[in-house]
């Protein structure tokens, strides 16, 4: 029960860390610029076949990936200049309604160059294998790069918003967007830089999962909701709090999937605990969120009204 108690622990890690990949910029177009943008999960979606395509041409994943970065950040400085910089100042309604057109577009579209059969890639051979951790449960390579990937992106965040001027700019703007444009700053360029880094780190995330999960046109629907629940229990517009959101999603969600019908074995049949544990397991997300909020309606990390 250790060694699986353990293992479930890493995996909630990486799921973490994948969704803070995601989540940090949607919080920041979110936090910063008041845009609610639903087409951010297609981007991450967009980014792992964008890896399996590179590597399938260059036969590496490494090249692959460094080929897909610039790639989704070019797609996010286009999305941003011919659709987003529209909807600005519309209501949110209009930004839901055009971003979930967007979405349904770019879907059909990968659709049609990729198809819908799932696709897969393996990892680089160097990270193909597997260490040991404690006697003798072991752990695949590559979930620990990805666990390292994620935590040296949020450390460079950290950095970046602490440390630099332009991260001076984003605290700022999150805090009074009118004023900072007041100021001389040109916010226009601003919200460029945001969506297009936000578009990156969510194809990032999507390469990084790619060679773990299969690679389908659905991909990043479920991701999107679970991004959002980070954002809010975080706290909207904070990086710090997208990190903790994130990390108590993955680690909420992965955890209660296993040991969810172990512990309702103690009071129901095997059969019974394993169907309600699958029933129940998935809303133990919404049920960290509706605490916390009740606790801190604006989030652990957000800034009180």
């Amino acid at each position: 029960m250790t060694s699986l108690f353990l293992l479930q622990l890493l995996n909630g890690v990486q799921l973490g860390v994948l969704l803070f990949l995601i989540a940090a910029g949607l919080t920041l177009v979110f936090g910063i610029m008041d845009f609610v943008n639903l087409a951010h999960g297609v981007i991450y979606m967009v980014g792992a076949y964008l890896v399996v395509m590179f590597a399938g041409m260059t036969g590496s994943y490494g090249l692959g990936l460094l080929l897909t970065l610039p790639a989704t950040l070019a797609i996010g400085l286009v999305l941003e200049a011919l659709i987003f910089r529209r909807l600005y100042d519309r209501p949110h309604l209009d930004q839901v309604l055009a971003t979930f057109g967007l979405v349904m577009v770019v879907t059909e579209l990968v659709k049609i160059i990729w198809g819908q059969s799932p696709l897969s890639i393996l990892p680089p051979d160097v990270l193909s294998g597997s260490v040991p951790l404690v006697g003798a449960l072991r752990y695949p390579v590559f979930r620990l790069v990805v666990i390292a990937a994620g935590l040296a992106v949020a450390v460079g965040l950290w950095l970046v918003i602490t440390r630099t001027r332009i991260g001076m700019r984003l605290r700022a703007g999150a805090s009074n967007r009118a004023m900072v444009g007041a100021l001389g700053v040109d916010i226009g360029r601003l919200f460029t830089v945001i969506f297009a880094f936000g578009a990156m780190l969510a194809g990032f995330a999507g390469a990084m999962v790619a060679p773990i999960l299969s690679v389908d046109p659905g991909m990043g629907e479920s991701v999107l909701i679970l991004a959002f629940v980070v954002i809010v229990i975080g706290g909207i517009g904070s990086v710090k709090g997208a990190f903790a959101g994130a990390l108590l999603v993955g680690i909420v969600d992965t955890l209660g999937r296993s040991f969810g019908p172990i512990i309702l074995r103690a009071v129901m049949e095997p059969s019974a605990a394993a169907q309600t544990g699958r029933v129940l397991a998935p809303m133990l997300v919404y049920v960290l969120m509706a605490a916390i909020l009740a606790a801190r309606p604006q989030g652990l990390f957000g800034a009180r009204p």
